[in-house]
């Protein structure tokens, strides 16, 4: 019975943690990444579509992501689509494929983007912490209604409080683990 309780907060968690980790994906460290363009949509005749769905994208060298579409008329399309979403990157582009070429990024830039890490995974921290608060409180509410003893109740709040824990610290990695990234060279 309490495993279903504590397994229904601890899906959440990991719903938290696996939305930080997408965020950091979009995030650049130095290096050309493809997820840096998962958010951003074309209208392609009327519906916003996903990059990935009307071209291919590759990335040749550490710094460069081309972008080849497979109906060529939408590159200007692309291209506007990509300034919009103000990712800092201007894109350049020919007849049938759009560059994105990522500058070396400064000391500064690289500051910044670990504060930016750092804000991010504090976002997700609190998200778990408020699943925990919100835990507490039902099991306080089934503790006062009589549906479960002091000790039961007492129990899960531990069993909640152990799997924050163990969250915070994925999230303390995963911040780490991000911040060592971007600072390398």
């Amino acid at each position: 019975m309490s495993d279903e309780r504590i397994k229904a907060y601890e899906d959440k968690m990991k719903k938290s943690i696996d939305y930080l980790a997408e965020e950091y994906q979009a995030i650049r460290a130095g290096r050309a990444n493809p997820h840096l363009l998962d958010k951003i949509r074309v209208d392609y005749y009327g519906t916003p579509t996903p990059i990935q769905q009307l071209a291919n994208i590759s990335v040749p060298e550490a710094r460069i992501i081309v972008i080849q579409p497979w109906d060529k008329k939408i590159i200007k399309d692309i291209t506007r689509a990509i300034q919009m979403a103000d990712i800092g990157i201007n894109p350049t582009s020919d007849a049938t494929s759009i560059r994105l070429v990522f500058p070396e990024m400064t000391e500064e830039n690289r500051k910044n983007l670990v504060k930016e890490v750092k804000k991010v995974g504090e976002e997700s921290k609190v998200a778990i912490r408020n699943l925990r608060r919100d835990g507490n409180d039902a099991f306080k509410k089934l503790k006062k209604s009589g549906e479960v003893s002091e000790d039961v109740a007492a129990g899960l709040e531990d069993d909640l409080q152990k799997l924050t824990e163990k969250y915070l610290k994925e999230v303390d990695s995963m911040i780490e683990k991000k911040s060592r990234e971007i600072m390398t060279i």
